[in-house]
């Protein structure tokens, strides 16, 4: 896939040590606005630890962090937020006894005139914010305990959504769901993807890779294997990048 302009997120050369172990050691990747990048490797190859980096929940030792072509630092959650990246974590950090639009509004919830919450404005927006991401959803009005895992999720990328996301970090959006669930978390990736939002995907499964991204970039031992356009390779390409740390031929 090939990409003109100025990338959404550039990481240069970054690198993080841990105890004077290299967690993440001189990674440089990119993103695009409405492209999905999925970020693979074994447990402890250094993906979640290179993109918490963009999350604010770890600083690098080395490296820079380019938002639009501009230098930016990010040193906590909330600097990550004012650059309109938002992070969906697997655990979605969603309150269970609250109905979705409590939900989408929590911590930042809207006020009417008096000073009271006004509930009305809140479930307004949530409807329009859901009717463009997933016109399926009717259920505004129960816990959202009582929801299914992709409605879970729905509701957790509207929220990032709903705050002017550019740019979302997901961790294997799909992991303990089923087929169903799973084409529903698909579609609203395709249509994050349609307004032009770019996706860092972080995942296990190599079949959701294929399906979900335009690039794929591979880490082992804190390093980068390489980045490739998922068009142009194999499971077993991207198979072989994670067990044996090296590139496919045709794209070497």
């Amino acid at each position: 896939m090939a990409h003109s302009g100025t990338p959404l997120v550039e990481m240069r050369d970054i690198s993080i040590s841990f105890g004077g172990i290299k967690a993440v050691n001189h990674v440089t990747i990119d993103l695009h606005p409405g492209e999905v990048v999925g970020l693979l490797g074994h447990n402890g190859a250094g993906k979640s630890t290179l993109i918490k980096c963009l999350s604010g929940a770890y600083q690098a030792d080395q490296g820079d962090i380019l938002i639009n072509g501009e230098k930016v630092q990010i040193k906590s959650p909330r600097d990550a937020r004012a650059q309109n990246i938002e992070t969906i974590y697997q655990t979605l950090a969603l309150a269970d006894n609250l109905d979705a639009a409590s939900n989408l509004f929590l911590g930042r919830e809207l006020v009417g005139p008096g000073g009271f919450l006004d509930d009305s404005k809140m479930e307004a927006e949530t409807r329009k914010i859901m009717a463009r991401l997933n016109p399926n959803f009717r259920k505004f009005n129960v816990p959202v305990s009582a929801l299914s895992g992709g409605q879970r999720q729905s509701v957790a990328i509207a929220r990032a959504v709903y705050f002017n996301a550019k740019i979302l970090i997901m961790d294997e959006p799909t992991a303990a769901l089923g087929p169903h669930e799973t084409q529903m978390v698909s579609e609203l990736i395709q249509e994050l993807k349609a307004q032009g939002l770019g996706i860092f995907l972080i995942e296990h499964d190599i079949h959701n890779v294929m399906k979900l991204c335009d690039r794929a970039s591979v880490m082992k031992n804190g390093q980068l294997v390489g980045t490739v356009n998922v068009n142009e390779v194999t499971d077993e390409d991207i198979l072989g990048m994670i067990i044996m740390g090296k590139q496919p031929a045709k794209v070497a």
